[in-house]
C-alpha cells in the first residue's frame, strides 16, 4: 500500500479517540514519516497525551510516558545500574526512555540536567549509563509537551535542546462541532484513561513503517524547492524583528517534512505549496525575537509569517 493509503488508515483509527484535530494529528504523522521528534503546546484538556497514546497504538509501537517533575532525576529517565547482592554483581535497570514512542509530559517541568539526559537520547539514539552506551530500540520518538500559560516552576529550554524537534506544533481549542461531539461521545461511555475499549488497531509494523519512511526519503525535489527553502532560511537571518535566526539543521528540518508531506498526499515530488504549509512548525521555535519586536506587541509566528509570505513562491 501507498504511504497515503496507509495514513488513511492511520487517521482513522486515531479518530475513534480523537474527534477534530486533523491538521495536528498530519504534522505528528510528518514527523513519523520523517523520523523526527514533536514538541506539542496547548493548554490542558485539549487531548495532547490521548493523541500520542493512539498514534502509538495504530503504529504497533511500544509506547512510554515520562511526567517531568522538577525532582526527576537523569536517573529516572535512562535508568541505572543496580547492584545485585545475590550475584555480587551491578544489574542494569532500564529506564521508561528505552521505548518507540516516549511521551515527555511537560518537558519544561524538569530541571536542564535531567533535560539533557534526554537530549541525548533524541540526537544520538542511544543513552549513556555509567560510561556505556546502549542504543534505543529505533524508530525512537519523542513527543513532548508543554504548557503555554503556566510558567511558575518551570525550566525554559535551551536552544540546543529546543533545535531536536523537528516540529513544534500548537494544539488549539476544537471546533464548535468537534467539541460537541467529544462531549457526546463521552456521555456515550467514552472514556480516555481506556483506551483499548475504543478498538483501535494496529496499522502497520516496525518494517512497514521504515519501508515507508524510506520511500519518503525517495520523494524527488527540484532545484527550484532547494532554493525556496534557503530564501526563507536566510530571511529569517536578516529580519529586523529577529535576533537569531534559522540554522542549517532548519533547512534540513523543512526539507525532510516537505517530502514527508508530499507522500502523506500521495505525492512523489515535492511543491513549494508543501515547503510554505509546514515552514511556520519547522521554524517557531529554532528562532528569537528581538526584545524590541516583543515590546511592540509582535510573537513569533507573527513574524515568521510574514518573513515566510514575503518570499517569491517558484512556479
Amino acid at each position: 500500500m501507498s504511504v497515503e493509503t496507509i495514513a488513511a488508515n492511520i487517521r482513522t483509527e486515531v479518530g475513534k479517540a480523537i474527534i477534530g484535530q486533523e491538521r495536528t494529528l498530519e504534522q505528528a504523522l510528518v514527523a513519523v514519516l520523517a523520523n523526527g521528534h514533536v514538541l506539542l503546546e496547548g493548554v490542558p484538556g485539549v487531548a495532547k497525551t490521548l493523541m500520542v497514546r493512539a498514534l502509538a497504538q495504530t503504529l504497533s509501537m511500544q509506547y512510554g510516558r515520562i511526567q517531568f517533575t522538577p525532582d526527576l532525576m537523569p536517573s529516572d529517565v535512562i535508568g541505572t545500574n543496580v547492584f545485585n547482592p545475590k550475584t555480587s554483581e551491578f544489574e542494569l535497570r532500564k529506564g521508561p526512555i528505552f521505548v518507540n514512542i516516549l511521551l515527555a509530559d511537560e518537558i519544561n517541568r524538569t530541571p536542564p540536567k535531567t533535560q539533557a539526559a534526554l537530549l541525548e537520547g533524541m540526537e544520538e539514539r542511544r543513552s549513556t549509563i555509567d560510561g556505556e552506551p546502549h542504543p534505543l530500540p529505533p524508530p525512537f520518538l519523542v513527543f513532548a509537551t508543554q504548557n503555554p500559560i503556566d510558567f511558575e516552576g518551570t525550566y525554559p529550554l535551551p536552544e540546543a535542546q529546543l533545535d531536536r524537534f523537528l516540529l513544534k506544533v500548537i494544539i488549539d481549542y476544537p471546533s464548535e462541532q468537534a467539541e460537541i461531539s467529544v462531549l457526546r461521545r463521552h456521555h456515550e461511555g467514552f472514556r480516555p484513561q481506556n483506551l483499548e475499549d475504543a478498538g483501535i488497531q494496529a496499522v502497520v509494523s516496525a518494517e512497514e513503517l521504515k519501508a515507508m519512511q524510506e520511500e519518503v526519503q525517495r520523494t524527488t525535489v527540484e532545484d527550484k524547492v532547494f532554493n525556496y527553502i534557503y530564501e526563507i532560511v536566510k530571511a529569517t537571518r536578516t529580519s529586523n524583528d529577529i535576533l537569531v535566526g534559522a540554522s542549517p539543521r532548519a533547512g534540513i528540518a523543512l526539507l525532510n517534512c516537505s517530502k514527508a508531506i508530499a507522500a502523506l498526499r500521495g505525492r512523489e515530488f515535492v511543491i513549494p505549496d508543501d515547503v510554505k504549509e509546514l515552514a511556520l512548525p519547522v521554524l517557531r521555535h529554532r528562532v528569537i525575537l528581538r526584545p524590541e519586536a516583543e515590546v511592540e506587541g509582535l510573537n513569533v509566528d507573527r513574524v515568521l509569517s510574514s518573513v515566510i509570505n514575503a518570499q517569491v513562491v517558484p512556479r
